[in-house]
C-alpha cells in the first residue's frame, strides 16, 4: 500500500467474512471528530496511553501534523459502512541511529473488536512497513493483561521483548505493559 494509495479493502483468508466489509485508508484532518470519539470511549482509552477526554481541535492538530510535507508518520483509519471503526499509526523514531525502528499504536471501536478490524490495520501497517516504509523493526507497548490484543500481535509475529512493571498509571493503578517487537521478516537487497 502506498502513502498515497486509494483506499483498500482487505479480505484474506485469515479474515473472516465479515472483515470484506472494511476499508482502511489514509487519515485526514476530517477525521478529527471520528477519531476523537473513538479515543475517548472509556472501553477503548484504558488500554491506549492516552488521556481521557480527547477533543476534536487536538486530533485536527495532530492528524495536521503527523501529515504534513517531511513528516513520516504513516497513519490510517478503518471504516466500516462509512464509519470510522479503528485506527493506527506508525512514528518512526527521531534518532538518526534508530531511523530503522517505528513505534506502532492501534485502537479499535468496542463493539467492532473481534470482527477483523485490529487485523485490517495491522495487516496495512506491517505491509506498509515492509513495503515502502524502509522499517527494520516496529515496536509496541501492551497493557500485560490486554490478551486480545497481545494475541493479534502474536499473529503478526511479534514477539515480547520485556515486561515493564509500573510503566503506566490506568483506572488510578500503576500497570505493567509488554514491551513487544517485529522484526522485517526479509529486509530489503539490492538484487
Amino acid at each position: 500500500m502506498t502513502p498515497d494509495a486509494a483506499p483498500s479493502t482487505f479480505a484474506t483468508s485469515a479474515t473472516s467474512a465479515a472483515a470484506a466489509d472494511i476499508t482502511i485508508r489514509r487519515t485526514s484532518v476530517k477525521d478529527a471528530a471520528a477519531i476523537a470519539r473513538l479515543m475517548g470511549d472509556p472501553s477503548v482509552q484504558r488500554n491506549l496511553m492516552q488521556l481521557p477526554y480527547p477533543t476534536e481541535e487536538r486530533w485536527a492538530q495532530i492528524l495536521g501534523e503527523n501529515n504534513a510535507p517531511g513528516k513520516t508518520d504513516f497513519t490510517i483509519v478503518a471504516e466500516r459502512g462509512g464509519e470510522v471503526v479503528g485506527s493506527a499509526g506508525l512514528h518512526p523514531a527521531v534518532q538518526i541511529r534508530r531511523r530503522h525502528a517505528a513505534m506502532l499504536g492501534i485502537s479499535v471501536a468496542a463493539p467492532h473488536h473481534g470482527t477483523g478490524v485490529g487485523h485490517a490495520l495491522m495487516q496495512a501497517l506491517c505491509d506498509y512497513s515492509d513495503l515502502w516504509g524502509q522499517l527494520l523493526r516496529l515496536e509496541l507497548t501492551v497493557f500485560a493483561d490486554n490478551a486480545r490484543a497481545i494475541a493479534l500481535y502474536r499473529r503478526f509475529n511479534f514477539e515480547t521483548e520485556g515486561t515493564l512493571r509500573g510503566f503506566a498509571l490506568r483506572d488510578g493503578m500503576y500497570a505493567d505493559v509488554l514491551a513487544m517487537a517485529r522484526l522485517h521478516p526479509n529486509p530489503p537487497r539490492i538484487r
